[in-house]
């Protein structure tokens, strides 16, 4: 368990991750903001997180990437590019891996759920409700 202290540098570096996820990060940069080694500060983060900066980072990508797939008209390689990948197959396979769907076949579900073209309603709406709304249960 890490200290008072030592949480402060923890919440700084995963801090700087969310603030940076769209830039090259390497691990040895985020523990030097953290002013740890980069060991430690990965022993120290999975530790306390439960999860590795890396799967983090991962995760906050593939979340960001999930919302401009459904709010945004941009094509999946620019979502791609916009989320902090530079390769379009390591991107899908990350995605695939972490939503269980493609990111075109995600994007395409939930836009048929819409009657509005190329849109979604709100994030903020659960899907359960979206379901129910737009009268897309199982009847």
């Amino acid at each position: 368990m890490a200290t008072n202290y030592k949480l402060e540098r923890l919440n700084a570096g995963r801090d700087y991750i969310a603030d940076n996820y769209q830039a090259p990060l390497s691990l040895s940069g985020i523990a030097k903001y953290s002013y740890m080694s980069p060991y430690h500060f990965l022993r120290v983060f999975k530790d306390t997180y439960g999860e590795t900066p890396n799967e983090f980072l991962i995760r906050l990508r593939v979340e960001q990437a999930k919302k401009m797939l459904i709010t945004e008209n941009f094509s999946v390689s620019e979502i791609c590019e916009k989320v902090g990948y530079t390769s379009l197959g390591s991107f899908s396979s990350l995605f695939l891996k972490q939503v269980g769907v493609a990111p075109t076949l995600y994007r395409r579900k939930l836009w048929a759920l819409s009657t509005e073209a190329y849109r979604f309603p709100s994030q903020a709406i659960p899907a359960c409700y979206a379901y129910h709304f737009l009268g897309k249960l199982a009847n």
